[in-house]
Order: structure tokens, then C-alpha cells, then sequence
């Protein structure tokens, strides 16, 4: 994407939002629109297209309270306070630290005691060396279920899982957050829980030498949480509800399996297939968008100049002929950049690892995630109970 298709002139935008140059720069002193300077000209300013287009959004809606309400559900304004992720500036923070760097040395088990504010307590080695293992007959059983429906199926013989975070420290409850993390990490594999480190983990059911093991460890780190997504909020839901942590967790799982969250993972795995059959990435490209079929894997809401855990996870993959194809054609053609569900499968196919992998990736790495956030809201104490408005039928 070229710099002239990311950010316009003061003119421009001035005029896109029908304001004067003097309320413009006041926009930007308040941060509500980024600037970058002119190659050609370091005195002149350009302003970002994305920003001055959320902003007209916004001026679209005004102050009607009901107009605004009914914008906060679809990538509107914040509608709760946490102090566990921040998006901001195309950069990912977990409680003010830069994710990328963290995905450069700290493993899941590190994010998940920053994620769950644990100081410098770490509950990981204080909970039990062996952690409560399925039945053998079950697990056996539940192998040839899809990813999420064999967790969900496994969690409730966990007991930590039942136990509820109504109105309790959640020092008290981090045992019980260890557990249940094990224990999908587990599940998604089809192992028993296990208390070595969960890369360790997942390169030994996977087979992956020590490279391959980085290469997890990073991408459990980078999915670990991503701000208030719609399995974020079904968790929050749930927790202020008073249920218990595995209750949050199975409502996480539920949101994840979808095609426009974790499952979208499955539709970039179609459309690997789909290059690597026809075998010109341009020629696949070209005929989806002739049909109006989307390309999957490519642009995020929140990164207009691209996923930064996609830049943290692809470099580090072995060279695929398919992937290389695939982000040079949707550079080229239409300016568009991977997201982290294309940097997953990529991952899976570069490792060899099983089919679901992708998805298998997401769902143990936000786990961690989904419990930082169903511990904070427990801490709110308020139910989430929003109001609908009513576009039935008339009263008779």
C-alpha cells in the first residue's frame, strides 16, 4: 500500500470531514488523528486516511445517545474499562508492554502471570507438579471431535474448572487458572495435562525440534489476548454472571469456533489448498475477486498498516513457495497485508504440523487471555446486561 493511499493532505482531510485547518490540527494535538511527514517535502504534513475515517464515522453518528449505543457493538467506541491489553498506534501492549518484544523471549506461562496481574507471585510452580489427568476411555473418545467441542467436552472433568469466581480474590483462583490453561492445551492435542512448559508440550506431541518449538512459543505468546474480540466479551458476559472460570472459558471456546474469529483459520487453509492446486497465487486472487469471493487472512480493523502479529510470527517460518506467492500478489494487487490468522496457518503448514493446528494455536493461547479477563470482571461485580432496541412488530 502506497504512502499516498494511507494518508492525504490537510486539504483532503479537512474537507472529508467538512471541518477548517485550525479544528484539524486540533485533532491531531488530541491523538485522534496520526500524522506522518511528506517524502518529497519534510515541512508538510500528511494525516492518516483510516483515522480521518473512523473520525467521520463518529461525527456521522453525533451525540444522539441512541445512535451512539447502537455503534459500540460493531468496532464503535469503548464500551468497558481493563487495564490487560491495549491496541493502539497499530501496536499490540499486554498491561503496557509491547507484545512483540515479548514474543521475542517470555514463554505462554510469563504472558499468562502478566495477563492475570500476579506480580511477582508465580502460580505456575506453586500449583500442583501433576495436574488432574482425564480418563483415558474419554480422552480416546473426544480425539475425533472438532477442536473446540473436545474441550468443551473435556473441561467439566476438570474440578478447578467448576469452582466459581463469585466475589473471590483471584490470587485464590490462579491455582485453579494454571489447571484449566493445562488442560486445553491438552485437550487440543488430544494429551493429558501436563505441568512442563506448554511449548515443551505441544513440540513433543508435534514432533518439533527445537526451532520449530521458538516458533510456538512465539505464536502462544503474540494470540494471547487481543482486547474486547467477541470471544473476549462472551467470556466477560459470562464471568459477570458469577460462573465459574471453566464456564467463561467454554463460552471463549464457543465464540472462537466461528468463521469470522478463530475459525476463519480454516477458510485461509482453503485457500493455501486453492494456490497450491492451481499453482499461480495471481490467477487464484484474480478469480475470487471476480466472483465477489473475499480473501481471507488479509487486513485487520485495528491495523490499517498491518497485523503486527503477523510480522512477528512470518519471518521466522521456513520459506513456503505458497505463502511467498500469496503475500506478493495481494501486496501487489491490492495493497493488502496478513493478519495473524494467515500467520497461522502458514505456521502449521511450514511445520508440518496436523490439520486444526492453526486453530489449536488460538484457542490455548487465549485461554490465558480469556481468564485475565474473566478475573477482572469478576473484580467489576456488575452484570453485563445491555438493552435492545425494539424494531418488531407494532404493539396490537
Amino acid at each position: 500500500m502506497s504512502l499516498r493511499e494511507k494518508f492525504m493532505t490537510a486539504e483532503a482531510a479537512a474537507a472529508t470531514l467538512e471541518i477548517s485547518r485550525p479544528t484539524l490540527y486540533a485533532y491531531v494535538s488530541r491523538g485522534l488523528i496520526q500524522t506522518s511527514g511528506a517524502g518529497d517535502d519534510p515541512r508538510r504534513r500528511l494525516y492518516s486516511a483510516h483515522d480521518v475515517e473512523e473520525l467521520k464515522k463518529r461525527k456521522a453518528v453525533g451525540r444522539r445517545p441512541r445512535d451512539v449505543a447502537a455503534t459500540t457493538l460493531d468496532w464503535g467506541l469503548p464500551v468497558l474499562s481493563s487495564a490487560i491489553t491495549l491496541i493502539d498506534n497499530g501496536a499490540l501492549y499486554y498491561r503496557g508492554r509491547n507484545a512483540l518484544h515479548l514474543a521475542d523471549t517470555e514463554s505462554l506461562e510469563d504472558i499468562a502471570r502478566l495477563l492475570w496481574d500476579c506480580g511477582e507471585d508465580d502460580p505456575f510452580s506453586q500449583a500442583k507438579a501433576t495436574p488432574e489427568t482425564f480418563d483415558a476411555q474419554l480422552l480416546a473418545k473426544t480425539a475425533s471431535l472438532p477442536l473446540t467441542e473436545r474441550c468443551q467436552s473435556l473441561l467439566p472433568f476438570i474440578a478447578v474448572g467448576r469452582a466459581t469466581a463469585w466475589k473471590r480474590n483471584p490470587q485464590r483462583l490462579w491455582p485453579g487458572a494454571c489447571a484449566l490453561l493445562r488442560t486445553v492445551a491438552g485437550a487440543a492435542v488430544s494429551r493429558q495435562p501436563d505441568s512442563r512448559p506448554i511449548d515443551a508440550c505441544l513440540a513433543d506431541a508435534w514432533g518439533l525440534d527445537d526451532k520449530g518449538r521458538d516458533i510456538v512459543r512465539r505464536a502462544l505468546v503474540l494470540l494471547a489476548d487481543h482486547e474486547l474480540n467477541a470471544s473476549a466479551f462472551a467470556v466477560r458476559v459470562v464471568a459477570s454472571t458469577g460462573a465459574s472460570l471453566g464456564a467463561c472459558l467454554n463460552a471463549g471456546l464457543s465464540a472462537l469456533s466461528g468463521p469470522m474469529h478463530g475459525g476463519t483459520t480454516s477458510l485461509v487453509e482453503l485457500l493455501f489448498d486453492e494456490v497450491e492446486r492451481v499453482g499461480d497465487a495471481a490467477t487464484v486472487i484474480e478469480n475470487r475477486l471476480r466472483r465477489g469471493d473475499s480473501v481471507p487472512g488479509f487486513d485487520h480493523h485495528l491495523y490499517p498498516d498491518g497485523d503486527p502479529r503477523a510480522r512477528g510470527l512470518l519471518p521466522h517460518l521456513p520459506e513456503n513457495s505458497a505463502q511467498a506467492d500469496l503475500l506478493a500478489v495481494m501486496s501487489d494487487m491490492d495493497g493488502k497485508l496478513p493478519n495473524c490468522d494467515f500467520a497461522l496457518v502458514a505456521l502449521r503448514r511450514a511445520l508440518g504440523l496436523p490439520q486444526g493446528s492453526a486453530l489449536a494455536l488460538f484457542a490455548i493461547s487465549r485461554t490465558a487471555g480469556w481468564i485475565a479477563h474473566a478475573l477482572e470482571q469478576a473484580l467489576d461485580d456488575k452484570l453485563i446486561r445491555p438493552r435492545a432496541r425494539y424494531t418488531g412488530p407494532a404493539i396490537g
